[in-house]
Parts: structure tokens; sequence; C-alpha cells
């Protein structure tokens, strides 16, 4: 079980005739390692050819130019370029040049093979330069593969993609690989096919297999890069195949085209692409796969138990098709000898239609039937609209095979799987700290149009009023078209750094010549946030866009920053550029949709992922300012969140309710959330944080982590399947990349499958690894419908959801789970939602049926051991070691150190899951080893006392007690159990209110000063933001409400503050004449009013709105106008619940009516 030496070197190893291990291969990497197998095997043959790659990032494509850099000193060995475009259409064109090489008598080199890549919208913008490509030629020792990224289940695009059509329509051959296994050799044999007629190869790279990872063996490799490609005999045409010059625009080119197909279909004469599986002289059915549509057919005849040579028994054979277009000779050969041809291919039919065309005119006896999307009868046979899978064959198939008498195994039956429909989704969101979350916003009253990027997901964020989509770099443009027919004179269009630079410049200019009212918020963050945070490609610097929008006629522009005073406007800046700090952001979109004409607002923040990647790399990592939440102030309002949307505050449930804290781990030090208004926030200067107990620990926790008794695992003859389900950032891909190298480490067969890209920020990620003995019998990478035997949820919400549950099979799937609450998007706009984890447990139990459900607490654990952000690794071992993992762990801690990140900290997590799995006593004793058993707690009802007398005095706290007393005793009249705990809790919050002298109390503390000493070290400098009742909300109009810093001077002045306390309603009180603090006794003194009458005269009938109303105080939270809004609603509701109390069908309760208080303003 020995690992390669070097990861680089087992994926892209250059020699071919070396020996070597298997390869571990994304198709990614299978890209990147084609062209090193390219530039050897020309090297081998005598040519002497260099390499070149451009495109535009995009997914499936997104990592490519990530994964070309990390090979970067082998590429330059190679003599293979690589450089990134800053378009699709451009990048195109450079590659045109790339087969002018050939004929230039200055050249360095034979030829030079090509490499263009883009998503399918990009194949789509680059048309014209791809068909320019094309039609002029490819070079005789050079040749051209286009390779086209097709989201086909739109997983991350606007819309789904296939690209066959528009290949097809320029000219170009089509090749489509059904998986990674296939992209090594197919990219050669392109490369070949096109240096044999003159034309660019398209390559389709579909989601499925270019996200995907297989183990590939050694010799297998070899093979396949050492392969000899037969050449056809010369018919080149009037006037040759290839690149020319002079070749003026003329007929001729199309005319040429006919013999370059003509050489393509005599190159895939002699070296065919297409295999025939079953091989069956004249067969009954013929099912002809394409691309990745045969690993669904060879999976689905699997679980039927259905192996060729029983097919080939009953007179059906298989093909595997690799090339779409044309049509190999070998297929229309194929299919002539067959009675019926079923030809499956995902999305819509080309292949199936190609063969129609090509067999139509034999004689109708010689012709088969071909069916695909629809059969015989035109009835609905397979879809073309949703990606294709082993379930969706399975009707088809069996009707197929059924009326030949081929016997069919239950698994390709339709099976029925329960799903539970009406939960919250986990969608995608703003990541901790995104400029975009504060860019984004709007002043009320208008509108924006979102474009491409991560600033998109505004649109599902009501409050922003972000609509419409449309391609990149048409972003604005539809506006034009818009405005005339509307009231609205103006909008605001969002403008990614990226996209202006990729293509929306030509957006603006184009506003500007059409004299439109709009505004472009040009989102400037420095990077490419949606494919891994790649820098633009060239150079964009933020007075450079200042001068290059104005130079498109744009008179009015802004600059907003986080911290304007670094600008230096006379340093390359254009002419009347406007800075302004982003606290004023609604106050200058107000002034600028005013305005007429188009104006820019360029918003510059740099993006909180590359910040994080900025600081890790960073030694040593740069001071920050840490933000913490004293949780006794926090009033769990939500003000913060719905200010900030940041989601690095989280809900913390407590033993006085449910509030907020900060996740540290996620916290991206934006500080946004302080324009939440309250004096819980406190900000932290020169934080060392304490790292957690572990690794302290960590000697003794291996030590014993290596006494614990390995799990009896083992793989059979089926696959062994599992999926690891969470929330994307969170590692949930890092889990599946180190089951799957650990396979490979352990020399077993794998196929692993992980979506990456805009629509799993934060949102549900699922990371497929299936595992066998026998490699040849993994036809694809994800878990099938009712196939999983392991389920690592990672989080319970995206366990629980449709997609998820589907895999699960009752009485055989085996799942691990964490507990923890992960909030989601919409829980920082209404602070009232909750997940409910016990029911999203009861759901995964209900659907494994009788294998038990084994859970634990790992954000808990992990962040007394390890820390939070290994969460998912501990998660990881604890699984392994309940026996869902079935690999050895030596195999697993290899894959850990080659993975090569935080190795020492991910083992150590790993060790402490196996030990909550077999052996959580000795880990807690390890962790705690002083710690005096729990003592009992004591009473709500006792502990709200305390509370309150430390809160006032020890008269107070008996008052308090005295009321809970009377509440007991009327629900001893009711026989209810229900009224005293109802009442000890809404009083408790009643008469705690938060006035200056607790929250100067609270934060004045001694165990609030130890606490941060605890979490940021001994030299942790506190800053406090607060807002002084004398002083007004607000200095400006539109402005928010905002506290203001102290520093820790401040801290003595609370403390005396908090001695004042028992001056509280006082004549000596100088607050008690405030508005807030008058409208607060009004409301206390209303409330015990109508608790008096409730306790009194409230009967069986009148108990649920009784207890409605006696909880009336969980309403009221927060500070200044936050609480004043939240206390109007308050009374609203109390007015509409008293009617309902008195209403006529319950019986007669009379209440005085309270007359709603009118706060007078404070002198």
């Amino acid at each position: 079980m020995k690992g390669p030496a070097s990861e680089l070197e087992a994926r892209y190893r250059r020699g071919i005739s070396e020996a070597a291990g298997p390869a571990l291969l994304s198709g990614t990497q299978a890209l990147v390692r084609m062209l090193l197998a390219q530039a050897e095997k020309d090297r081998r043959d005598g040519l002497a050819t260099a390499g070149f790659v451009s495109g535009y990032r995009g997914s499936p494509l997104g990592g490519v130019d990530q994964e070309l850099w990390r090979a970067g000193a082998l590429l330059k060995a190679a003599d293979v370029h690589f450089t990134p475009a800053i378009n699709e259409d451009l990048a195109a064109t450079a590659i045109i040049g790339t087969q002018k090489v050939a004929s230039d008598p200055e050249r360095l080199h034979d030829g030079v093979f090509a490499m263009w890549y883009g998503k399918g919208p990009g194949v789509d913008r680059s048309g014209d330069a791809l068909k320019h490509g094309n039609y002029y030629g490819s070079s005789p020792h050079g040749g051209v593969l286009v390779v086209a990224g097709d989201d086909h289940g739109c997983v991350s695009s606007s819309m789904s993609h296939q690209s066959d059509m528009a290949l097809m329509a320029w000219g170009m051959p089509v090749i489509h690989p059904a998986s990674v296994d296939d992209y090594v050799r197919f990219g050669l044999w392109g490369w070949a096919l096109s240096r044999c007629s003159g034309l660019w190869v398209g390559f389709k790279a579909i989601s499925e297999t270019v996200e995907s990872s297989v183990s590939m063996a050694g010799p297998q490799l070899d093979e396949i890069e050492a392969c000899r490609f037969a050449a056809p005999e010369a018919k080149p045409g009037p006037d040759g195949l290839h690149w020319r010059w002079p070749d003026l625009p003329g007929p001729q080119l199309e005319q040429r085209m006919r013999h370059k197909r003509a050489a393509a279909i005599e190159f895939a004469t002699r070296n065919p692409l297409d295999q025939l599986l079953a091989p069956v002289s004249q067969p009954r059915l013929l099912i002809a796969a394409v691309g990745k549509a045969y690993g669904d057919v060879m999976e689905a005849l699997r679980l039927a138990g259905l192996p060729l040579r029983k097919l080939a028994e009953h007179g059906v054979a298989i093909a595997k098709i690799g090339l779409v277009s044309p049509l190999s000779p070998q297929l229309q050969q194929w299919a002539r000898a067959a009675v019926e041809v079923f030809v499956v291919e995902e999305k819509a039919a080309v292949v199936e239609g190609l063969l129609k065309d090509s067999l139509y005119n034999l004689p109708l006896l010689e012709r088969p039937q071909i069916i695909g999307k629809y059969d015989e009868k035109h009835d609905p046979l397979l879809p073309d609209d949703v990606e294709l899978n082993p379930e969706l064959l399975r009707t088809a198939l069996a009707r197929l095979l059924g009326r030949l008498g081929v016997p069919l195994a239950a698994a390709l039956r339709p099976q029925l799987h329960i799903v539970e429909s009406g939960l919250p989704k986990r969608t995608p969101y703003f990541c901790s700290g995104c400029p975009h979350n504060t860019s984004t916003q709007l002043p009320a009253g208008s509108r924006a149009q979102l474009g491409i990027g991560c600033h998109a997901l505004a649109a599902q964020i009501p409050e922003r009023n972000t609509s419409g989509s449309v391609q990149m770099g048409g972003e604005g443009v539809d506006w034009i078209g818009h405005s005339p027919f509307v009231s609205g004179a103006h909008i605001f269009q969002n403008l990614g750094d990226g996209t202006f630079f990729h293509s929306g410049q030509l957006a603006i200019r184009q506003a500007v010549a059409a004299g439109v009212n709009i505004t472009y918020k040009i989102l400037y963050n420095d990077a490419v946030a949606m494919t891994g945070g790649q820098p633009v490609d060239g150079s964009l610097s933020v007075a450079q866009l200042t001068r290059l929008v104005a130079a498109e006629g744009v008179k009015h522009i802004y600059l907003m920053s986080p911290a304007p005073q670094l600008y230096r406007l006379d340093q390359g800046y254009a002419a009347d550029v406007q800075v302004r700090h982003r606290d004023q952001l609604d106050a200058v979109q107000r002034e600028l949709r005013e305005l007429p004409g188009v104006s820019v607002l360029i918003y510059d923040q740099v993006c909180a992922m590359e910040e994080r990647r900025r600081r890790k790399k960073a030694r040593p990592a740069p001071a920050r300012v840490k933000m913490l939440i004293n949780e006794q102030v926090c009033e769990g309002c939500g003000d913060c969140q719905k200010k900030s949307n940041c989601m690095a505050i989280v809900p913390q449930e407590t033993a006085f309710g449910r509030k907020r804290k900060i996740d540290q781990e996620s916290c991206n030090s934006d500080l946004s959330c302080l324009r939440g208004f309250c004096p819980s926030f406190v900000s932290i200067r020169n934080a060392v944080e304490a790292p957690p107990p572990a690794p302290a620990l960590a000697p003794r926790i291996l030590e014993l982590a290596g006494t614990l008794a390995r799990p009896e695992t083992s793989i059979g003859d089926a696959p062994y399947e599992i999926l690891v389900a969470g929330v994307g950032g969170t590692g949930v891909v890092t889990i599946g990349g180190l089951i799957a190298l650990a396979a490979h480490i352990q020399g077993i067969g794998v196929r692993s499958l992980n979506f990456t890209g805009f629509s799993q920020k934060g949102g549900a990620v699922r990371s497929h690894v299936r595992l066998a003995r026998d490699r040849d019998t993994l036809y694809q990478a994800r878990v099938g419908h009712g196939r999983a035997d392991a389920l690592i949820a990672a989080d319970l919400l995206v366990a629980a959801s449709q997609e998820t549950l589907g895999v699960i099979q009752s009485g055989r799937t085996r799942i691990v789970a964490n507990l923890q609450e992960l909030q989601i998007g919409a829980m920082l706009r209404d602070e009232a939602k909750r997940i409910d984890i016990e029911h999203l447990r009861a759901i995964l139990q209900r659907q494994a049926g009788g294998v038990p459900l084994q859970a634990l607490q790992a954000h808990r654990l992990a962040a007394r051991t390890v820390g939070v952000k290994y969460v998912n690794v501990l998660l990881f071992g604890y699984a392994w070691q309940q026996g869902l993992v079935p690999l050895a762990c030596e195999a697993i801690l290899a894959a850990i150190q080659q993975h090569g990140v935080e190795a020492a900290s991910n083992a150590l997590a790993f060790a402490c899951g196996r030990l909550a799995a077999a052996a959580p006593e000795a880990l807690e004793q390890l962790l705690s080893p002083d710690a005096p058993s729990a003592p009992a707690t004591g009473s709500a009802v006792e502990r709200y006392a305390a509370y309150l007398e430390a809160y006032q005095d020890a008269a107070y706290a008996q008052r308090f007690r005295a009321w809970v007393e009377r509440a007991a005793q009327a629900g001893q009249r009711l026989g209810s159990d229900l009224l005293a705990p109802a009442v000890a809790e809404n009083l408790f919050k009643l008469l705690a209110y938060k006035d200056e002298y607790e929250v100067a109390r609270l934060l004045s503390s001694a165990a609030f000063r130890d606490d941060i000493r605890r979490q940021f070290g001994p030299r942790a400098q506190a800053v406090l933001h607060l807002r002084p009742p004398l002083l007004p909300e607000r200095w400006r109009r539109h402005e928010q409400p905002r506290t203001i810093a102290f520093g820790a001077w401040v801290f003595p002045m609370l403390r005396l503050l908090s001695g004042m306390r028992r001056w509280r309603g006082s004549w000596a009180d100088p607050f008690r004449y405030l508005r807030d603090h008058r409208a607060e006794r009004e409301w206390q003194q209303d409330y015990l009013r109508l608790l008096a009458q409730l306790l009194e005269r409230t009967t069986a009938a009148t108990l649920p709105r009784a207890l409605e109303l006696i909880a009336l105080p969980q309403l009221v939270r927060g500070y200044g106008p936050v609480r004043r809004q939240a206390l109007a609603q308050a009374r609203q509701r109390r007015l509409t619940l008293l009617a309902q109390y008195e209403a006529p069908e319950t019986p007669p309760a009379k209440i005085i009516p309270i007359k709603t208080a009118t706060p007078r303003q404070s002198p």
C-alpha cells in the first residue's frame, strides 16, 4: 500500500516506456496529462512540436487553469505553453495562430498542437472564431482539440448546455468520452484526426466526467499513451486540407470542407474509436450507447445481472459510441446488421438522427428499426431534458429486453423510494464577509439586475429586488430595450470585475451610446471567486478601471470601499472620481439614481474567500480584528444578521434562550455585523486564538487510537458505494477525495464524483465514491438510487433532501450523522426560523429502516479537540471506526499525508473521531481529566431569580417568585402544568430588561473579561460598540442608526454605572425620563395587569390563547429602534389575541382592554 512518491509524477509521468503504478486522475487532470502524452508521443515519433493551451475558466472546467499552473514545471519541460485568455473567443483566435506556425518560414517547430477550453456558453460566444479556425484548418503536425465543458444538468450554469449541435454546425468532428478512462486516448485520437483531416475536433467534457476521478492502472495508461494511429491514404483534394497562405475568402473554403470530412471518415475507418462489446453476427437488438450514457447502460445491465455473454445469447449487442459526428462507418455497418437499434444518448438526440439519415435510403427489408428518444410508435422512451441514469433506463431496457425473452433481475424493475417534501432547502449563499453582501444592497424603491458572478445570489433575497438574467457580457444592455416601455426611469446593474474584463466593458459602451439611465455597480473583488479565486487574466487595477469607464464616456464615477483613506486620486485615477466609505452606499445610490445617463459605482473590496487564502499563505499571518458577541447582552433579535446578512453569525442555544454568536472559523472580519444596533458586539484587537486542547495531547490521542480494535469490513463482488453529504466549503469534497485517494493507495478500484462551482457556495454538496475489487465493474461514479452502502451525513438538512434520500435503501444503507444545526440563508432574515434536527434525524432513520443511525455532536467535539475546521475529518474517523468505509487505516493515513494540507491536524482529527466512536469515555478523560461531575442543574425559576437578584436586588427576585407562585396556583386550578413555566420564562424576559445599567454590568463583569482572555490571549484588547442614550441614533438622513466604538478607557465608567443600578427607576435615575425607558415601564405595567387578569379568569377553554398572551414578551427583543419596532408589533399582536380570547365561542372571561401607550419624546 505504498503511495506514489510524488503526486504530480504519478498523474503526469512523462516517460511512456517507464514502469509505473496506477494513477488517480480527475477529468481535469486527464486533460493536462493528454497534453504531456502528446508532447512525449511526438518526441518519440521524431517530431519537434510544441503545445499551446488557451481558454477561459467556467464550470465544469473551472479548475483547468489551476491544474495547468500546478503542473507548470512539467509543461514547460515538455514545451507546452499555457496562456489563459480574457475571454473564450479571443482564446480561439489565439489558437488559430498556432496552426500558422508550420507554414511560417521563421518557424521554430514542426507544428504546434493546441487545446482550447471553455464551458458551453463560451462555445456559443466563440462560434465565429471557432468556425474560422476550423474552415481555414489545422497544420499537419499541429492539430486542435476544442474542449467543450457541457453542464448537462445545469449544476453551475444559467442554463444547461449541449455543444454537439453547435460544433457540428461549424463542421467539426465531435468526440464524447464515456469517462475519465477515455480522456487521454480520445485526446490523442482527436489530435491525430485533426492533423490528418485539417479539421478542428470537438471534445465533450461534461460535468459527470470532467469532475469525476478514477484510479487507472499503469499498464493501461502505457498502452493508451504508446498507441499508434494508421495514416489513411492521402486524398487532399485540389488544394490540400490544411492551413496555408494565401487563402483568400471564397467558395474554396466550403469546397475544401467536403474533402476534410472525407479524410475524417477515412481516419475513423482506419482507427476505430467506437467499440462493439458484445459481438453478434445478426443482432436482434443493438444498444448503441453514446459517451457518458455507456456507463449508465452498463450499470443498469450490471444491476440486472446481465453480463455481455448472456446478452449475446439472446441476440443483443452493445456498442460503445465515442464518435458523435461524423458517424463512424463501423456504427453504420453494425446498425445495418441489426433488426433494431436502440440509441441511448443524454439530452437531445444527435447520433440517433444522424443514424436515421444515413440509413434512410436502404431497402425496407435491410433498414433496421431505429429508436431512442421515441419508440417505433413514436411514444416517449427516453427523456431529452434531464441527465440520464440507470434508474431512468430501467423501464426502456426492461421493455426492450423483455420482449426478447431476456431474464431480468428485480433491479431493472422500477423501485419506489420514500422522499420527504416540505423541508427547507440548503441553497448557495454569500460567504461570510463577502463584499457582495453589502454591494448588492439597494435603496428603497430601486431595483437591480443580476449578472454572471457570485453577486447573482442577491436574486434569492427578496429585499434586494434583483432580477433578470442575460449572457455574460450583456449586462445592462437589455435595459435599452426595456426602459422605453415602462414607467421606471432608472435601474442598477451588477457587474463583476472579471466579467467587465471578459466582455462587460462593451455593455457599458453600448449603454452610453444609447443614453439610458442606468448605474453600473462594478463589484471589484480582485479574484474570480466562482471558480476558485483565480486572478483576472490581465492587469486591471481600480485606477485603470476608473480611467476605462471614463474613456467610455461615463461622467459620474463613485468609488466605495471599507477603507477610502487608502486611495490617492492623484495617482492614476480618472478625474472627478468621488471616493466614499461603504457605509454611505445608500446615500450614494440615492444620488446616482437621480442622475441622467450612465453612471458607475465601483465597489472595491477583496473577495472573502480570496482574503482567507491570502491570510493562510501569509507568514506570519497578518493581524486582524476579531469579533465577539457577549452572549448575555445579546437579545437574540437577529438585527445583526439582517443588517449584515453574514453567515458567520450563528444561533446559539443558551439557558436564557436562543442568542447569537460569532463562528470564529467562518468569520472573515468584514465587520459589517457592526451595522446591527446592539451593544453586545465587541471587537478584539491583538487577538491570538487559543489553540484547541487536542494538539497538546496529540501523542496520547494517537497512541490511544492505535490500540483500538479495527472494524471488520470488506468489499464484496458488487461495488461498495459511499455518499458524503454536507455544506459547500466545509470539507465535504475533501472527505470524498481522501476516501478515493486511500482506495487508490490500497490498490482498490475507485471512481468518485464531485460537483464544484458557483452553485455549491454554502449550498448542498455531495461527494460520490464507489469502490470495487475489480475496476472494470465501476461503470459510473455517481451513487445510484437505493444503492448507497454508507452515508456520511455532515449536514442533516442535505442528508434529508430528496436527492440524498433517494440513494438510501432500507435495511442496507448505514448512516453516520452530525447533529449540529447549520443555519441556512433564510434564517438570517427571519430569526424565528429553525431547523428541526430531531425531525430530520427521524426522516433518515425511517428511510434506513432497521439499520440504526449513528449520530454525534461532531461540532461540539471538534471545538473541544482539534477545532471546528476539522469537523468533517473527525466525522470521517467516526464513520470509519463504525465500519462504514472498508479501507485500511494505514491507507487513509497515507492519503491524509499525501493530500498534504495540514496533514498532522487532519490525522489527529481522524483519530479523535475513531475514539469518539469506540472509546468516548477515554477521550473525555483525556480532555477533562480533573473535571468534576456536573452538578445538578437548578430549576429554571431559581436560575431566573438568581439572575434578577444580581440584576437589581433580592426584593426584585422575590417579586418574580411571587408571580410564578400565583401562576402555579392558577395552573393547579386548571389542571395544567404549562402555566407556571410560561409565566416564569416570559416574566423573566420582561423584568430583566437590558437597560444601560444592565448592559454596563454584563460588559464589565470579570467573567466576560476572563472569557476574552481565554479565547484570544492575555494581550487581547476589547473595543465596545455602544450608543450612549443622550446622543442621536443617526447623524445623517437615510443613515441607519449605528453604534460608536469605545476603547478600554470606558470599562471603569461601565463598572461605575453598573454600581448605580440600585437607583434604577427612582427619582435619582438619570435615564428614567428617556422615551425608551418610559415605554418600557408602561409595557411592564400593562403586561402585569394583563397577567393578573389572565391568572384569575382563564379557563381550560381559554388556556391556549392565554398562553399566547403570556408569551408576548418574547416578541420584544433588541435595542433602540429595533426594540421600539418590536414593541409596537407586540402591542398590536396583544390587541389581536385579546379579541380572540374574548371571542363569543369561548366562555365569558371579560378582560378590561388596556390602552396602547404612545411614548412621548424625551426632552
